[in-house]
């Protein structure tokens, strides 16, 4: 469950919680970087990557592409999880678990959610657009 300020039981104590603006939580939320697991399992794989790619050319690796990735993760893994949250509005809306997530809750309409869906992708392609061309492909 959740207390007023909409902090769900099991994810007390985040940065979300103690840090950011209020009217921003409910769309950090969202993108659940309340929970940021899922963004750094799919983090962890890209910057092995980068490893890999540096060894095997022989160079240092590019910090550039580090924080891309970083970035690209977080935005990505949001943009999933928005999505979910969008679709799912009346399953979630029934399920005590989900209930009180920022769109069955009325904390984030689901206009205000395709917004901030839109705004995290247009964050995926500029970090697409910011590697090299082959990486683009």
């Amino acid at each position: 469950m959740s207390d007023a300020a909409g902090r769900v039981a099991d994810s007390t104590g985040n940065w979300v919680d103690s840090l950011a603006p209020v009217w921003l939580r409910p769309y950090l939320r969202l993108a659940r970087l309340d929970r940021p697991i899922g963004s750094w399992l799919l983090l962890i794989p890209c910057w092995w990557s980068l490893g890999l790619a540096a060894i095997h050319l022989g160079q240092p690796v590019n910090i550039w592409h580090v924080v891309l990735f970083f970035i690209g993760a977080f935005a990505m893994r949001g943009a999933g999880c928005t999505w979910n949250d969008m679709l799912d509005r009346d399953i979630d809306a029934k399920v005590a678990r989900t209930a009180l997530r920022p769109i069955p809750a009325g904390q984030v309409s689901v206009r205000q959610a395709a917004l901030w869906l839109g705004a995290q992708c247009a964050i995926g392609l500029l970090v697409l657009l910011a590697l090299p061309r082959t990486a683009q492909l």
